[in-house]
């Protein structure tokens, strides 16, 4: 898989993982994060896959109650 081939296929990612965000459905976008994170370190690609983390703990946070 080429660098412009990972670049689609993130690209993809990170789109459903937006349009789940904006329907609410928290799970499924963690899912396709986690999936995503997966697939870079397959690649290979750390930074990608330190991307996916990131989002995975920032979404992470939306689940936890409100002090």
């Amino acid at each position: 898989m080429n660098a412009a081939e990972k670049g689609e296929l993130y690209a993809r990612i990170f789109r459903k993982v937006g349009v789940f965000l904006g329907k609410g459905e928290i799970p499924r976008a963690l899912k396709e994060l986690n999936d995503g994170m997966k697939i870079a370190e397959l690649n290979g690609d750390s930074k990608m896959a330190a991307r996916f983390a990131q989002e995975i703990a920032n979404v992470s946070k939306t689940l936890e109650p409100r002090k």
